[in-house]
């Protein structure tokens, strides 16, 4: 197209082709969508003038001497000297560059407006709990969390879809998940202010080694958004679906000290393996769980959740319940792994330095010649086979439920003391197993934290039942010297073992209608009961309800799992209450 003379009527110039460059289009008029289909777009005077009138009739202006004001403008626009003329091959070389190559960047801020768009963050919609995922493309790779909605995109380039929100919705401030950075789009500058320092804290919270130490001993009460009360570490947790046995283990391990103080401490960063994404989203938990910042009075497990799906092939999922204990062992197990730890060799990792015991099986052949009555007792001249095993939970048997029922028709619940039941590992009561009689002793040193599984439920080919027998159990000074087979190298015989109760899992069966031909059904729920040893208190939580619970009533509930911790050498004993 041959170039035009200035003294062009401007009504023969508004239905003509732009003589601009595109990419000098672009840098003119950024505020108008550019169409980069291979051809270049005519801007005519229509097209320009409609989106500035109606601007100006939303805004309440005269659209007359808005109309003016545009008419003078593009008369000055084709006075100007007309462009040279590029080259040769130079226009096929600007049709081939693509029209975001023209787009301004800014490394900085504008002098004065450091501040720009700040005031458009909404804190309240702010929950970096959930897996960190574009809302758009589903990709975990340089995701930006946006402060004005909440939403996740990725990237934050001039293709991106953190790009595209800016220019589209005209939300403008984005923080990355990963470096903690917070830029302005679509300009692409840093800001550095300090008023966003609460922001990045809640997206992953690091407490310093001084008030870790301290979290058991001062007393810290803190405040959300909305100005409600919470204790750290004594926060609810979203029960997504039906998640509230993963709840009540992560709850319980949380309150683990060593355990607890490791994950929170502990850089993760450069771990970069799929199974160390496990410790790594679970430490981000463990500290989110004690956050002295947070925006809100409880927290998501769905980032851990979705790895742990993920990495148990779906075995464990917020969809479906499971068992807390076969959760824990697999937990456990798997952590120890993500940890580096050795398949062979114990002591390798904290999960084994803080929960693994020895423990001796005698196992004895039971012949045909045994008496029908006393088939458990072991025959001196029999041999007897003698193994050493490691642990990370024992398992508690409890005695038949009965079958019958009191005077008012009810059936009667039996209780049983936490001692009676340890007896299974004194070295003289015996068990059968399959054609074996076996018999356990605890080996020293026990370790400085126990885990007890109350076996509740057992399955056959028709049925799972459960046995609704109560433990009753002291909350402190708990002696497993008994159950320890004697060493003076590693402990003075006759000194007590004194053990405390950390937390507490506990079942409770809730009976729900149901279509089928029984008419009713049992659905299973779980809650942990954990110790404030800042304030010497008990809360019981279940999801996101948590409730203060007195000391002496503990025991009635249905003890799944119990964590004990080994009382530490000259501490004051304690006396202990049921």
């Amino acid at each position: 197209m041959g170039k035009r003379q200035a003294e062009e009527l401007l009504e023969d110039l508004a239905v003509k082709d732009s003589p601009l460059s595109k990419k000098a289009r672009v840098e003119d008029f950024p505020d108008h969508k550019v169409q980069h289909n291979g051809h270049s777009p005519s801007i005519s005077a229509a097209a320009l003038n409609r989106p500035r009138l109606e601007d100006d009739a939303k805004n309440g202006k005269d659209i007359l001497a808005a109309a003016d004001q545009w008419q003078e403008e593009l008369e000055e626009a084709a006075a100007s000297p007309p462009a040279p003329q590029a080259e040769d091959g130079q226009d096929e070389q600007d049709e081939e560059q693509s029209v975001y190559s023209a787009v301004l960047r800014q490394t900085a801020p504008t002098e004065g407006y450091s501040d720009l768009y700040l005031d458009t963050i909404n804190r309240s919609v702010l929950d970096f709990d959930f897996e960190k995922l574009c809302s758009v493309s589903l990709s975990n790779i340089n995701v930006y969390a946006c402060l004005v909605c909440g939403k996740y995109y990725q990237g934050r380039g001039p293709k991106s879809y953190a790009y595209f929100h800016a220019l589209e919705i005209g939300h403008h401030v984005y923080v990355n998940m990963q470096t903690k950075k917070v830029y302005v789009l679509p300009e692409g500058y840093e800001v550095t202010s300090k008023s966003l320092e609460d922001i990045k804290f809640v997206v992953d919270p690091q407490l310093p080694k001084e008030e870790v130490v301290q979290l058991d001993q001062v007393a810290r009460d803190a405040w959300d958004l909305s100005g409600k009360k919470y204790r750290p570490g004594f926060v609810g947790m979203n029960n997504i679906k039906a998640n509230d046995y993963f709840n009540a283990i992560i709850q319980a391990l949380a309150h683990v000290p060593p355990l607890r103080n490791f994950f929170m401490l502990e850089d993760f960063s450069s771990h970069t393996t799929s199974s160390s994404e496990l410790a790594t989203r679970f430490s981000v938990l463990v500290r989110k769980i004690w956050n002295t910042r947070a925006f809100k009075t409880h927290v998501s497990p769905h980032e851990l959740l979705q790895q742990v799906s993920r990495q148990s092939n779906k075995k464990f999922d917020l969809l479906h319940q499971s068992d807390p204990v076969e959760f824990l062992s697999w937990f456990l197990n798997n952590m120890h792994l993500a940890l580096g730890g050795s398949k062979t060799k114990p002591g390798t990792s904290i999960i084994h330095r803080v929960f693994q015991g020895r423990l001796k099986v005698e196992s004895q052949r039971i012949t045909a010649k045994a008496d029908a009555g006393d088939r458990l007792r072991f025959e001196e001249a029999a041999e007897v086979i003698v193994d050493t095993m490691r642990y990370l939970m024992l398992t508690l048997d409890l005695p038949a439920a009965p079958l019958f029922q009191d005077e008012l028709d009810r059936n009667i619940i039996p209780q049983v003391p936490l001692t009676s039941i340890l007896s299974k590992y004194d070295g003289v009561k015996a068990q059968e197993h399959l054609s074996m009689r076996k018999r356990y002793r605890l080996l020293h040193p026990l370790p400085p934290f126990l885990l007890f599984h109350i076996k509740r439920f057992s399955k056959n080919k028709f049925v799972s039942e459960r046995n609704p027998t109560i433990v009753t159990f002291p909350i402190r000074s708990l002696d497993m010297a008994p159950y320890v087979e004697p060493n003076p190298a590693m402990h003075p015989p006759g000194e007590p073992i004194w053990y405390d109760l950390v937390a507490n899992v506990t079942h409770e069966a809730v009976r729900t209608r149901d279509d089928s031909v029984e008419g009713e059904a049992e659905r299973k729920v779980w809650r942990v009961q954990i110790r404030d040893r800042a304030r010497d208190e008990w809360l019981q939580v279940q999801d996101l309800f948590v409730e203060r619970v007195a000391a002496e009533t503990l025991f009635t509930k249905e003890s799944y799992l119990m964590v004990w911790e080994r009382r530490r050498e000259g501490k004051r004993k304690e006396k202990g209450s049921n």
